[in-house]
């Protein structure tokens, strides 16, 4: 019987899309680049990896830029505050339904203390997630040592908790540690992204989300 569930934090939990539009614009401008002007650009750029993105948004002219673009922008990224976060429309109803079901909830992200705890506390706080962050103690995802610290610390073995991600990090992470991973659909990445690297649960908005965790838990909607 499942008791616990482990979620990636950006993407999965927290729309992070205005701040990675954000975090790139500053380092396309460090390059005299233009910047990317609406979310909607955003969302069908990054698809498939922060270096993608970065491809896509310089121009074609430009593209002897890419490789320092990029390097600009990754630690920018991981040391983001999370100032224009937001909770996605949905996600409260699926948190209040596995607490209320007694379900232990915990975090791993490969993000810094120093960028998540604010915002964590902020939209988070109330659910009281056993939290593990990389940058630090914990080596990143996909290593398994983080999921496995959580497992520890919730008292559950492998046979009683699940990962849930969106990204092929999240995925590797849960086939490392011997969990099974369900994959989120309505952030960046797409199925057949994930697919190739081993995802075969698929949510796609968070009726179905909430559906599936129903039926792993056994609570009732």
């Amino acid at each position: 019987m499942l008791k616990a569930i482990i979620f990636d934090l950006d993407g999965t939990l927290l729309n992070t899309a205005p701040d990675i539009m954000r975090v790139l614009n500053a380092s396309l401008s460090k390059f005299s680049l233009p910047p990317v002007d609406s979310l909607e650009k955003l969302y069908m750029m990054v698809g498939d990896g922060a270096y993608n993105l970065v491809d896509r948004a310089v121009p074609a002219d430009k593209k002897d830029l890419v490789e320092q673009v990029y390097r600009d922008y990754v630690p920018a990224f991981a040391a983001c505050d999370n100032a224009n976060t937001v909770l996605y429309e949905g996600e409260d109803e699926v948190l209040s339904k596995l607490k209320a079901a007694g379900v232990k909830l915990a975090i791993l992200s490969n993000k810094p203390q120093s960028a998540t705890s604010a915002v964590c506390a902020q939209l988070l706080g109330k659910y009281n997630f056993d939290i593990v962050l990389g940058q630090g103690a914990y080596p990143l995802k996909p290593d398994p040592a983080g999921a496995e610290e959580i497992m520890r610390r919730l008292g559950v073995s492998k046979s009683e908790c699940i990962f849930t991600g969106d990204g092929e990090t999240d995925v590797k992470t849960a086939k490392n540690a011997g969990i099974p991973c369900v994959s989120v659909l309505w952030g960046f990445r797409k199925k057949q992204q994930l697919e190739r690297v081993g995802a075969n649960i698929f949510a796609e908005n968070y009726t179905q989300y909430l559906q599936i965790l129903q039926e792993k838990f056994s609570f009732k909607a």
